[in-house]
């Protein structure tokens, strides 16, 4: 444990203690290294690859570089794009979704709802991204160059219930679209659906029909379809048994129609690596090393990404990951020698090839690691008003802070992550608030609070009620402040559930205010920390806080 952070928790269990000098306001620094590396220098990588919620990742290789898709959900921006010249170290480039659609309902917060698990293919010197919307059906948008702007999304199968799209481009210019189905929406799942599309991949040329169904071999949970054609078989790689308990299925047929057969080739065993499953197959520009990423659901943390060896068995079926008595079915290895690098990588720069958590607010635009809870407007935000500062504008409080949607977030980067920053709040009516906030069910947040007798440091966390509509909002910790100018520092522990919050008068170390937390996840997503202002709803004038920078500090693997 670092020395600032076991002081920091002998301050949080001597309540009585004051600052000790070790939290000072931070100096920001976006060139530090990420909370995680799965390796720093080493001929050994160490799993996870991407210990954040890249949640059912595809991954697609062009020449030299590889490029990854997740699922975002109802977060704004959606869709990351993240690419990768080793497989290890990967950097956002942008998004292929800047708003949702149907605009009007994704201007609310639609927790659960959104982009499902998506799929990212390079044809014809273009790249398209398959994916689903469960209430509305499978959308694909397309690009020549995946870190710049993505097509509008176009609806090629509408209809509730569809999920985990994936298209095929056979060798005779048929295309066709894999696809599985969602219980919660039309009843049914565990089975895998076949549509043929138009040339262009805009629409669906027939009705569709069942090609695979869980009971043909007695598994459950049949999902997440990645369709390839290879060495004259077609194969479907989908998830079985569920994210946390599941296995990775494949299935593979001389024929597109069928009839499949099928192995499990991925499942836990031995290890600590539960529903090891979903994600993609992929090989280096030589052809004869196969690599395969999955998700692991790593509860506060989200669904983590690993990477697994492939090797092709005699009887030409693949086996993933580590399978030392060769039954076939391979477990997740923890250490590995790392894949070839097909281009040189500069050990010392490898902050330039991992996902940026860190933000200055010295730029045009926000950094790609934030976002949104639903499609952002026009007014929530300003990074040219004050310039080298987040300039953020309370907007009206959603009567349940989980769905409040200008909460502008970012995933958790792995174990002991600590996070600083410093706020200068401009209230302009009673009831507003600004902060920061760990983002889960509950919420914890932690602020500056506008009231009668004048700004108040507290920390609060947010309950949903039994009715899922209104938060239950306590006040856990809480005094009177004396300036507008406040230093945060949030820490997550080692397990990145137990952690603390604290906030402090710039310059006023004795008086501040402090909490121990346990973070939760939320739907479908994992914790996430970030920004916030509110007013009260019924406020007709708007106030604002300015955040000078967000730092996230190194931990350790």
């Amino acid at each position: 444990m670092k020395l600032g952070r076991l002081f920091c928790l002998l301050t949080v269990l001597l309540s009585g203690c004051r600052d000790l000098g070790l939290l000072n306001p931070p100096i920001i620094d976006t060139d530090r290294r990420p909370p995680w590396q799965p390796y720093y220098g080493s001929e050994v990588y160490t799993n996870p690859i991407l210990f954040a919620d890249y949640s059912d990742p595809d991954v697609v290789r062009v020449g030299d570089y590889f490029y990854l898709t997740s699922s975002s959900f109802n977060c704004v921006p959606g869709l990351p794009i993240l690419r990768s010249r080793d497989l290890l170290s990967w950097t956002i480039i942008g998004h292929a979704l800047p708003k949702l659609v149907p605009e009007e309902h994704y201007n609310k917060v639609q927790i659960g709802g959104g982009v499902w698990a998506p799929s990212i293919r390079f044809h014809a010197g273009k790249f398209y991204i398959f994916y689903p919307d469960p209430d509305y059906g499978i959308y694909m948008v397309t690009a020549t160059d995946p870190a710049g702007e993505w097509s509008a999304p176009v609806l090629v199968k509408a209809g509730r219930g569809l999920e985990d799209p994936c298209p095929l481009w056979d060798d005779d210019g048929k295309v066709y679209l894999v696809h599985a189905l969602v219980a919660s929406r039309i009843g049914r799942n565990n089975a895998l659906v076949l549509n043929q599309l138009s040339p262009d991949a805009t629409k669906t040329i027939d009705d569709g029909h069942d090609i695979i169904a869980g009971t043909q071999f007695g598994i459950t949970g049949l999902e997440g379809p990645k369709f390839y054609k290879l060495n004259g078989y077609y194969w479907i790689f989908a998830p079985v048994g569920g994210v946390t308990g599941g296995t990775q299925a494949v299935f593979r047929s001389k024929s597109i129609e069928g009839p499949y057969e099928m192995r499990i080739v991925l499942a836990q065993g031995k290890t600590k690596v539960n529903g090891p499953h979903q994600g993609a197959l992929v090989n280096m520009p030589d052809g004869k090393e196969w690599w395969f990423i999955h998700f692991q659901d790593a509860g506060v943390y989200g669904r983590i990404d690993h990477l697994e060896p492939v090797k092709w068995k005699a009887d030409g079926w693949p086996v993933i990951g580590n399978d030392p008595d060769n039954s076939g079915t391979g477990e997740p290895v923890t250490t590995l020698t790392r894949p070839i690098i097909t281009l040189k990588m500069f050990e010392n720069q490898l902050q330039d090839y991992a996902p940026k958590i860190s933000d200055n607010f010295n730029g045009p635009n926000l950094g790609l690691q934030w976002q949104w809870q639903a499609n952002p407007q026009d007014n929530w935000y300003s990074l040219s008003t004050n310039p080298d500062h987040l300039r953020l504008y309370s907007q009206p409080a959603n009567p349940n802070f989980v769905r409040q949607p200008n909460l502008l977030l970012q995933k958790l980067s792995g174990p002991n992550c600590d996070v600083s920053t410093i706020m200068t709040f401009f209230p302009a009516e009673i009831g507003e608030r600004a902060g920061v906030v760990v983002w889960g069910n509950p919420c914890y947040w932690a602020g500056l609070v506008k009231t009668a007798d004048g700004l108040r440091l507290s920390i609060c966390v947010c309950r949903v009620s039994a009715s899922g509509d209104v938060t239950i909002e306590s006040e856990l910790k809480g005094s009177r402040a004396t300036s507008n100018n406040v230093h945060f520092n949030l820490d997550l522990g080692g397990t990145g559930e137990n952690g603390y919050l604290r906030v402090e008068e710039v310059g006023k170390p004795g008086i501040e205010s402090y909490f121990a937390f346990t973070a939760i996840h939320g739907s479908w997503i994992g914790a996430k920390f970030g920004l916030f202002a509110i007013r009260p709803a019924t406020s007709k004038t708007t106030g604002y806080a300015d955040f000078e920078g967000v730092q996230l500090s190194q931990g350790t693997n």
